[in-house]
């Protein structure tokens, strides 16, 4: 886009030729008053509040474009008449319950009416009688409801659930004299308002994700958290700004505390909130908080039995459920003692990151999810996006809903929510191993010919075929017909047949015969038919291009090839790749420390089980902080190294006091913040220094982006062919975890609880006659396991998987790195 100036209320301003003119106003710290626009969602104009004058028409900021020179008023009478008549509509009949009410103090509600200084009610209406529904984790109050449809709108747009819509109230019409008598927007918001009620789609009940977003950017208290409902007031909270522990999104958000009762005065987290108008969080962000290590004390003895283990260990293996700065320390005890660091998940996306740079010359892939936002043709190769990163899902679904995208999805579980998002995605539920295959598709359809290695083009070759194939056609013929006239002979005034020859043109259906090629990826990856011409549709006029790719990848048995055709295809192809990292800080401890595969003879166990373990869990030999209770960084998928904050106390020791115990010292832990390796793209900013925001015009400026550092490459960029016979076609098992689980902490929240099993469709159940909660064996290669059967309506197909939440189930047994394996499954 090209940079314009705009005049708003005689300030020159400059922005984008196309943005909104509320965004380039709110960008320039200019207010217009707006209620029912979201940031990165399509206008809905429901409010009608934004009123402004462009060029001497009035139009709608959230709705209508800027353009250079452009000349915008914010007030006039006219514009404040509206305004105010539409906010005394949207006071009608609203309940007046503000002292009990859980948006009061913070109710845009509220705040509007003060802003344009409603004082006295012109209209009214006969109310209706709307009870308060519960939907799960969301309560609906729908006597609150001002029909703004943001709650619709950023599920269909951001979300991609699309699980809400409006319904009819049911109320009694509008008197007809306000129609000639109030602001005619005023009136037409009014008309709209009386009409329509939110409702699920799905019935009495939400068949969504459960990520809350429609809670957060509900301007008043409609919808709210179940269990927040009337236990605090907006006004008594602390927010402390942290960032979501779960997975690699590295989600700002706050933790809104306060004490736990008047008995008891420890800080309790009573909700998480976010910036929605720049980010988005999953339900595990948003009701997984209160995963802290409670009732902590200092036990001597404890710790010095910690000290002793250390002291006879050689191994020290551990989850990514750390901070970068605990990550360092790990790092300093290696080097000080020479522990084997053991981190699987961490070590696969370093060895996976260092095989790409092989070829990439780069330390780190150049994409992030911003680019994924801004992208109108998107790919996933490796992740089952909805449970690996969630917000790897809403950029995908934003992308094609706001840029009028396209995408495809590679993965051997089909997904009726990814299917959802648009009718421009197609999926490909290829066989499990097929992933390679997957790889080399992307660089058939969109790689430079010419620039590739030929090796690798030769290779393509090989899968493309012509076929004779017979197709009809429409052509052109010309007739000639004799046509008989009525003509009028002049002599004898008698009309007469005159025979006349003449030719036209008409369409006729031939069949003939044409030469076509036939791509034979698109069948090993079982394509959906006649997905050649689907993909000619989805290219046309697409100009920004990604890939997402995922932990399949990272443990597939030729990760070191996958890596290489990533990087091939980054170099090779217009997309730009961002790669998903399992866990919290996966991408910050593969950075920061040097991993080894096995452990030796005596293990202390950070977050996993060891000869001796540290716990955040509170299931160890010696207490740990979670990371809700702790100061330091997370790096995340955009390789940005975020701050994170202390919601909650904790009064036992730390990993830091274990190291100065043990010779390496710092007063603090977030002391390391400043010694993260500057040689892998880390900066010395002290931790106190990193700030945590965004600006008004959509600006992330938290902590710091990683540098990323150039690496040497040899030239060798061959690739090894994909072995087909290697798909696994009989019954298998996949390593993951359903909807708002992530690690051990998410389940260990109160309104997340859960205990795990054997995940399957709908269709499984009833194929192999299984009802919720039968029992099971579980029989891989690797081991077997008894655990209950639970159905995941959000999946389709005959792969069942298995959770790493619940820790009492040990599903990582069964599986050789790779998250797919053959499987047999007997009901017990």
């Amino acid at each position: 886009m090209n940079e314009i100036t705009i005049t708003i209320d005689g300030r020159s301003v400059q922005t984008q030729e196309g943005e909104y003119i509320l965004n380039a106003a709110r960008a320039n710290g200019i207010f217009i008053p707006a209620i029912c626009y979201l940031t990165r969602c399509s206008p809905t104009l429901a409010c009608r509040i934004c009123l402004v004058e462009a060029d001497g028409k009035q139009v709608y900021a959230c709705n209508a474009k800027a353009k250079e020179g452009m000349e915008i008023t914010t007030t006039t009478p006219n514009i404040l008449a509206e305004r105010r008549a539409i906010m005394e509509v949207y006071d009608v009949n609203h309940p007046l319950e503000c002292g009990v009410c859980d948006q009061s103090g913070e109710c845009e509600l509220q705040n509007y009416t003060l802003e344009v200084g409603v004082d006295a009610q012109t209209y009214s209406i006969k109310d209706t009688h709307k009870p308060a529904q519960d939907w799960g984790l969301i309560h609906y109050d729908p006597a609150l409801c001002i029909m703004c449809e943001r709650c619709i709108t950023v599920c269909k747009d951001m979300i991609g659930d699309a699980a809400l819509s409006t319904v009819a109230r049911g109320s009694e019409a509008i008197e007809a004299e306000f129609k000639e008598s109030m602001p005619k927007d005023a009136y037409a918001m009014w008309n709209k308002l009386n009409k329509s009620l939110i409702a699920p789609n799905g019935g009495d009940t939400l068949d969504c994700t459960n990520c809350g977003e429609c809670s957060a950017v509900c301007p008043v208290g409609a919808l709210v958290s179940s269990d927040y409902q009337y236990t605090s007031n907006a006004w008594e909270h602390k927010q402390i700004p942290a960032t979501c522990a779960h997975c690699s999104a590295g989600c700002q958000l706050s933790y809104d505390i306060k004490h736990t009762s008047i008995e008891n005065p420890q800080s309790k987290i009573y909700r998480v909130k976010n910036e929605w108008n720049y980010v988005s969080l999953c339900g595990a962000g948003r009701y997984g908080y209160d995963f802290e290590n409670r009732n902590v004390v200092k036990n001597q003895t404890a710790f010095d039995a910690a000290i002793t283990a250390f002291k006879k260990a050689d191994t020290i293996a551990f989850t990514s459920t750390i901070t970068n700065e605990e990550a360092m320390i790990l790092q300093r005890l290696k080097e000080k003692f020479g522990y084997r660091l053991v981190n699987n998940e961490a070590l696969a996306l370093k060895n996976f990151l260092n095989s790409y740079s092989a070829i990439s010359g780069t330390s780190l892939y150049g994409g992030d999810l911003k680019a994924v936002h801004n992208a109108d043709f998107v790919v996933s190769i490796g992740s089952a996006l909805k449970t690996d990163n969630p917000n790897a899902r809403f950029a995908m679904n934003n992308a094609l809903s706001m840029n009028k995208g396209a995408g495809l999805y590679f993965h051997p579980i089909n997904d009726p929510v990814i299917a959802d998002m648009s009718k421009n995605v197609t999926q490909f539920n290829h066989a499990p191993m097929m992933e390679e295959a997957a790889l080399y598709l992307m660089l058939d359809l969109f790689g430079d010919k010419a620039a590739m290695p030929s090796s690798i083009t030769e290779y393509l070759a090989m899968f493309h075929s012509t076929k004779t194939v017979t197709v009809e056609d429409t052509v052109d013929e010309k007739v000639t017909e004799t046509v008989i006239k009525m003509v009028l002979n002049e002599e004898s005034g008698v009309e007469e047949e005159v025979s006349e020859e003449v030719t036209k043109t008409i369409k006729k259906k031939v069949s003939k015969e044409v030469e076509v090629d036939e791509n034979g990826l698109f069948a090993l990856l079982n394509a959906p038919a006649g997905f050649g011409d689907t993909l000619t549709k989805y290219l046309a006029k697409k100009e920004n291009f990604t890939l997402m790719v995922g932990p399949d990848l990272y443990t597939h048995p030729h990760a070191e090839n996958c890596a290489r055709l990533v990087a091939l295809i980054e170099k090779y192809t217009p997309f730009s790749v961002t790669m998903i990292p399992n866990l919290s800080n996966t991408l910050g401890v593969a950075m920061i420390c040097d991993l080894e595969s096995s452990r030796g003879s005596y293990t202390i166990g950070y977050n996993t089980a060891g000869d001796f373990t540290l716990s955040a869990l509170g299931n160890g030999d010696l207490d740990m902080p979670s990371l809700n209770q702790q100061e330091g960084t997370l790096t995340g998928i955009d390789k940005r190294v975020n701050p994170t904050n202390a919601a909650l106390g904790y009064g036992g020791y730390v990993l830091n006091d274990l190291a100065n115990a043990l010779g390496v010292n710092a007063k603090l832990t977030v002391d390391y913040t400043a010694q993260l390796p500057e040689n892998r793209g880390f900066k010395t900013t002290p931790f106190d220094a990193l700030p945590n925001h965004y600006t008004n015009s959509g600006e992330e400026v938290r902590g710091y982006c990683l540098e990323i550092q150039n690496v040497g490459v040899s030239g060798d960029e061959n690739v090894a062919p994909f072995n087909a016979d290697a798909a696994i076609h009989e019954a298998g098992v996949y390593l993951a975890n359903p909807v708002l689980q992530f690690s051990p902490f998410t389940a260990a929240s109160h309104q997340l609880e859960a205990k795990g099993g054997l995940y399957a469709s709908r269709t499984l159940m009833e194929t192999n006659g299984w009802n919720e909660g039968d029992r099971v064996k579980v029989k891989t290669a690797h081991g077997e396991l008894s655990v209950s059967v639970i159905t995941d309506g959000k999946i389709e197909g005959d792969i069942a998987y298995l959770p790493t939440f619940d820790v009492a189930i040990n599903s990582e047994a069964l599986f050789d790195g790779y998250r797919f394996t053959g499987v047999s499954i007997q009901k017990v």
